[in-house]
């Protein structure tokens, strides 16, 4: 047992010398609660056009069906909040990206340190087998942190944790080797209510629940059709996603600053006005943003958004 306990902690330190701002353990196993609450989402048809949630529902709440012998599942988060991203949401009557998606996209920068994380366990253990993962897999991110202990799953659905906030990204290890497992944290959101109240579209249709469908986050990624246009006036100034949840919450108004350099805000998206987006191009978006998510809402996609957001500025 103290020799597993050591490993834990091994592997905690390592993390935060990578520049995770925390690092958790939990047991690998079947999240019977969470499945529950997931199946009557998407029974209810919550997630919109994102079809995938549908795929592969039991590796999704079971992550021993996703990585075939695996015991633990270690859960990283990595804090992408920064004052120039804030400032930058100060700005009246120009169109605003999410803060998460200013720096270079995410995926490609905790992989890399999640990987150097894994090859760090598996030289510890003297061997192990697994997969890491940040948002690129069937795995419930948020309830695996929640379960590690990392935070608890605000009103607006996001992971909050004291000290930090919820303006963070969150990664894990699949792996078949066991650890000295943390213990969730209690819910601090009380009887607050302000992502709920805040949200323009009520897309927070109960505290913890949010319907995908609603939100503007959603509406501005994911949805590939012409946004419907009850929401065009609700979506303000947003062209790439929306922060209002967060930017409302009390854990978030001393929220600490960022130390990976990647994840700051790129300076070709500061201090752009309407007139730069409306003239971009495809040769410059490709070029803009290269390795950044608002790829993934495609030339078009952002083009649509803007449209919209022109009319509300």
């Amino acid at each position: 047992m103290l020799q597993l306990e050591k490993n834990t902690e091994k592997v905690r330190q390592r993390a935060k010398e990578l520049g995770f701002d925390a690092c958790g353990f939990s047991k690998a196993r079947r999240l019977e609660k969470h499945e529950r609450l997931l199946e009557e989402w998407l029974h209810q048809d919550r997630q919109g056009q994102m079809q995938w949630m549908n795929n592969h529902f039991d590796k999704r709440v079971d992550p021993t069906k996703l990585v075939p012998g695996s015991k633990s599942v270690v859960s990283v988060i990595c804090n992408y909040n920064t004052e120039k991203a804030r400032k930058e949401h100060e700005r009246e009557g120009v169109p605003k990206i999410t803060k998460y998606a200013m720096g270079t996209d995410y995926h490609f920068v905790l992989k890399e340190k999640l990987f150097e994380l894994f090859e760090f366990t598996r030289e510890l253990h003297g061997g192990l087998e697994g997969r890491v993962f940040t948002d690129s897999a069937p795995v419930l991110d948020r309830a695996w942190a929640a379960e590690s202990g990392l935070g608890w799953i605000g009103k607006h659905s996001l992971l909050l944790r004291r000290g930090m906030g919820s303006f963070f990204f969150i990664g894990e290890m699949i792996v078949d080797v066991p650890f000295s497992y943390d213990h969730p944290t209690t819910d601090h959101c009380g009887t607050c209510t302000r992502c709920i109240d805040a949200c323009p579209t009520d897309a927070i249709y109960e505290p913890h629940k949010v319907d995908g469908s609603k939100c503007i986050s959603y509406l501005t990624i994911e949805l590939k059709d012409q946004i419907p246009e009850h929401f065009h006036e609700q979506m303000g100034e947003w062209m790439f996603g929306c922060d209002i949840c967060q930017d409302v919450c009390p854990w978030n108004r001393k929220s600490p600053q960022a130390t990976e350099e990647k994840l700051f805000p790129r300076d070709a998206l500061l201090h752009r006005d309407l007139d730069f987006w409306e003239e971009l191009d495809l040769d410059h978006f490709r070029e803009l943003f290269r390795k950044n998510p608002v790829k993934r809402t495609k030339f078009e996609g952002l083009k649509r958004n803007l449209s919209i957001v022109n009319k509300n500025v």
